[in-house]
């Protein structure tokens, strides 16, 4: 059994965003208080985490999450990767170095932003121990479960989801190539981009993230990287019946291959 947690379903600048008193930044609803988007992967005894969000050491308190056995990160923007630094304490309590795994691209950038860790020069500050790892388009053995990477275009540029075992995770992503929706069928749970309603160059928005669903036909599909244009309450009563919002907080039970 996979176990599946959304520690963050919001966008870059999280809900409630700074200086807006829109209705969703000022909601009572908890659904529509979203952190960074990131998911945390629990089977076997293991965790998993997909991106280190700039919101990572709250979501791990909430989460009251003990041990992190890897990181996989979907591209290198500052919401996917600016966390990375608070996975110190994970190091302190199991004095062994966590393994990274990222594109040649997302890895060039997250030794860029974070000079330090990479750097082998003795040092009096503690920095975490990561063991870097990039990976390409083959599955990431880890602990009995393989990680496909999914390409996506995210505009321009390029992002990577991942599916394990009967699940997947997409976020990031204006669209899916079509070889990449090929992995995508069968599913029993699908976690789509969906920041809102109004077109954005890198991002889908909800009725095309319904369209993918009906495409893709997983049992059940989850929007995520929403921004504050989407109230969870109201938009959920215009979804299908299989669709629904991601929120923080969210647990899915997945059953394995």
């Amino acid at each position: 059994m996979i176990n599946i947690v959304v520690l963050g379903s919001g966008t870059s600048v999280g809900i409630p965003t700074i200086g807006c008193d829109c209705k969703v930044c000022t909601s009572g609803d908890p659904r529509d208080s979203r952190l960074r988007p990131s998911i945390l992967v629990q089977y076997g005894g293991r965790n998993v985490l997909i991106d280190t969000s700039p919101d990572f050491r709250q979501q791990a308190l909430r989460t009251r999450i003990r041990r992190l056995d890897a990181i996989l990160y979907t591209h290198a923007h500052a919401d996917h990767i600016m966390g990375l630094d608070d996975v110190r304490p994970f190091n302190f309590v199991q004095r062994e170095g966590i393994p990274i795994f990222a594109s040649a691209e997302s890895m060039q950038v997250i030794q860029g932003c974070f000079s330090y860790i990479f750097d082998s020069r003795p040092t009096e500050s503690s920095k975490p121990k990561i063991v870097p790892h990039v990976f390409g388009a083959d599955p990431i053995p880890l602990f009995d479960l393989a990680f496909v990477p999914i390409r996506l275009n995210h505009g321009r540029g390029t992002s990577y989801g991942f599916r394990f075992g009967n699940a997947a995770y997409l976020t990031d992503h204006s669209d899916i190539p079509e070889e990449s929706a090929e992995k995508l069928r069968g599913l029993d749970v699908l976690f789509l981009d969906a920041l809102r309603y109004k077109p954005h160059p890198t991002h889908t928005t909800v009725d095309r993230a319904v369209q993918w669903v009906d495409h893709l036909k997983p049992k059940r599909a989850f929007l995520t990287h929403i921004c504050h244009d989407v109230a969870h309450a109201r938009t959920e009563e215009r979804l299908p019946s299989n669709v629904r919002l991601a929120y923080d907080g969210l647990e899915i039970a997945v059953e394995g291959e």
